[in-house]
């Protein structure tokens, strides 16, 4: 049996030392809980243990979930953290707090025609340039942004990655410390709708020196809730 309470009181102790150990307050480090695939009753185990950020890679499975849970907490954030196709977007509006996967013109184009009020989001960085992930490359962020002024229901509050994965996590920190490198250089730009408030990299294997590179914004699954069955 899981101890999920007993797993968060790891995750904080981990996060927290790589918090001071980059200089930065434990209190400013957001854990995301990744819930793919975890039912509603070991997800509130994780709420009784004090995660108010959940996050979900697909609205399918995220919709049943959201429905039972936000009634019971209505502090809890949801975070839509998987590719999302334009003919989801309606639905993840409705139901999402804070998109972290932008990653096309197009997409972002159907985001804000279906907006209502301006939605939060994170734009997605390919940071390691693989084939198999999405996101934009990180040569091709600047511009992507300076064309979204005209987006007025679009607020990008930040960055997000994924890092290539490697068996030893410190060959993540050159991918990690590229993606903090661009987000200082967004903040000179001053661009409308643009704020570099979060930085969104570290998965269960790597959080460690993502936070010690500048993350502010972790998904953690398996180190929350164990090896997905």
């Amino acid at each position: 049996m899981i101890d999920i309470a007993a797993n968060i009181v790891e995750v904080r102790q981990r996060v927290a030392a790589a918090a001071k150990k980059s200089g930065r307050n434990p209190a400013d480090i957001k854990i995301i809980a990744v819930t793919k695939t975890v039912p509603v009753e070991i997800i509130e185990q994780a709420v009784a243990a004090g995660i108010t950020d959940l996050g979900e890679n697909r609205v399918q499975e995220a919709t049943p979930k959201i429905e039972t849970l936000r009634p019971k907490y209505s502090k809890i954030n949801w975070h839509m953290i998987g590719h999302l196709q334009r003919n989801k977007v309606k639905q993840v509006l409705a139901k999402f707090d804070l998109i972290q996967s932008l990653d096309s013109e197009r997409l972002a184009q159907e985001i804000n025609q279906q907006a209502t009020i301006p939605v939060s989001v994170l734009v997605e960085v390919n940071v390691g340039g693989e084939a198999s992930k999405t996101g934009l490359p990180v040569a091709e962020v600047i511009s992507f942004l300076q064309n979204l002024p005209d987006f007025a229901n679009i607020n990008v509050t930040g960055l997000m990655t994924v890092a290539p994965w490697f068996s030893d996590p410190e060959k993540t920190r050159p991918y990690f410390a590229q993606l903090k490198q661009l987000s200082e250089k967004i903040k000179t730009l001053n661009l409308p709708h643009v704020t570099m408030q979060y930085l969104s990299m570290g998965m269960s294997a790597d959080f460690v020196p993502a936070i010690e590179e500048g993350s502010n914004m972790v998904r953690l699954g398996r180190a929350i809730f164990g090896k997905r069955s």
